[in-house]
């Protein structure tokens, strides 16, 4: 192998490029294959997204509806019968507070938490988090627990 033999691998270069622009005598000089005239024939041409050819695009023509309130509170639910679940499986001691659910993967560090009362709590639990049901505060001092709101 030589310099008078080197060739580059098989299937690396594609020749079979149409050569446009390149004048008259090439049969695809003039305007290049992009027709005659109009935004497509320009060069740095780039369609917008969501342009419809002229027409209305939908995101416009779609109306606009409902309002977000940028003052909401979001809280993150979490029923009795999840605690009871954590009770059951030795996760859970006497005291759930904020630190307690962050650690077992039931709230966000920084999220606000509700309890609500869906299933039944045999544990007595004091239970510290940013606001209760009355169902769930119910069941809690009737299991001998303590509910405080932070």
């Amino acid at each position: 192998m030589d310099l008078s033999n080197l060739r580059p691998a098989e299937g690396s270069v594609k020749s079979n490029n149409k050569r446009v622009g390149r004048g008259e005598g090439s049969g695809k000089g003039g305007t290049a294959t992009r027709g005659h005239k109009g935004a497509k024939s320009r060069s740095g041409y780039s369609k917008k997204i969501g342009f419809e050819g002229g027409q209305m695009p939908l995101q416009r023509r779609v109306p606009k509806f409902g309002f977000n309130n940028r003052n909401r509170k979001v809280y993150q639910g979490i029923n009795l019968d999840t605690l009871q679940s954590l009770v059951d499986e030795g996760r859970i001691k006497d005291t759930v507070d904020m630190d307690v659910l962050v650690e077992n993967g039931l709230a966000g560090r920084n999220e606000l938490v509700k309890i609500l009362g869906r299933g039944e709590l045999k544990a007595k639990l004091k239970i510290s988090v940013h606001k209760f049901t009355a169902s769930a505060k119910e069941a809690i001092e009737a299991a001998g627990g303590e509910v405080v709101t932070l």
